[in-house]
């Protein structure tokens, strides 16, 4: 299992602990490293801080910064050595991190939590211009009062209840949007994502092949070849460039180590032909995570 699930999931997935979604979590205060990272003192300050910076944009469809002149860092800054790519990705993990997760884990995430609420999707409005692409899902936002300040968004948010926001990742995942799960400040969890080419995080990391800011799935993807027929549909679906055609046999295969298991491929066959396995089963993918490494 990932290193979440040992950390914050006692051995157990880490985003289907009811701990990592409450309350107390949400205002604890937190420890010097995310203190000193992101200049707040509880995950509460950082929602609010995150609604005003990237979600507002998106619902207003107006930048921060549109208009103002953009200052060139001070020479200090300059000077400074650039962190190395594990030093990022350890630095995320502790703020603000992902993983990638099949439908079937949506919904139980969805039959945990007290609320959703869908809302425009702050990474869509800075890739596309785009500011209606409701994307983004915050799980039990409305009970902490965070909506509350900010009314002028009240327009672009939708209240779900969980019967409906199935049937939206549902429609999703026929689509071939990967889902995705993110913590505020880990391991509290801050809500589930969408992703294609357009989402920023999917852009910079896997299409860009830039610094890693999500887990592979707790699965990958196995096809049967029993009753594929080479119809090269789910092909279409993949958005990590894991299936590969053989035209000698006329079947897809699957390359496991390319395979991030979000699943979405399943929705495009129409011969049932893919299924999950757990991560574990494979020996050559148990511990691939990232990029071809823990």
């Amino acid at each position: 299992m990932c290193e979440f699930c040992t950390e914050h999931g006692e051995g157990k997935k880490w985003y289907l602990q009811m701990k990592n979604y409450t309350d107390e979590l949400l205002h604890e205060e937190l420890s010097s490293a995310q203190k000193d990272i992101e200049g707040v003192t509880t995950r509460f300050e950082w929602y609010n801080r995150f609604w005003e910076s990237f979600v507002m944009p998106a619902v207003g469809g107006v930048t921060k910064t549109e208009g103002e002149p953009r200052e060139a860092p001070p020479p200090t800054e300059l000077s400074k050595a650039q962190p190395s790519e594990d030093e990022i990705v350890a630095q995320r993990k502790i703020t603000h991190f992902g993983q990638v997760l099949p439908i079937e884990d949506v919904e139980q995430v969805i039959d945990m939590v007290s609320s959703i609420t869908r809302m425009p999707c702050g990474c869509r409005f800075i890739t596309t211009g785009k500011a209606d692409k409701r994307y983004c899902f915050g799980l039990g936002i409305d009970r902490f009062g965070i909506l509350g300040n900010f009314p002028d968004a009240a327009s672009s948010l939708e209240v779900l209840d969980k019967k409906e926001a199935k049937r939206i990742f549902r429609k999703y995942d026929e689509e071939g949007l990967m889902h995705s799960i993110w913590t505020s400040l880990t391991p509290h969890v801050a809500g589930l994502c969408n992703c294609d080419r357009d989402c920023g995080v999917y852009k910079s990391y896997i299409e860009k092949r830039g610094t890693p800011t999500f887990f592979r799935a707790e699965y990958i993807c196995q096809i049967n070849w029993d009753l594929c027929t080479g119809c090269k549909e789910c092909m279409s679906q993949c958005q990590f460039g894991a299936q590969f055609y053989s035209s000698a046999l006329a079947k897809v295969y699957i390359d496991s180590t390319r395979c991030f298991g979000c699943g979405v491929c399943r929705a495009a066959c129409p011969y049932d032909a893919i299924a999950l396995i757990p991560r574990q089963e494979n020996p050559e993918t148990a511990n691939v995570w990232l990029r071809n490494t823990v």
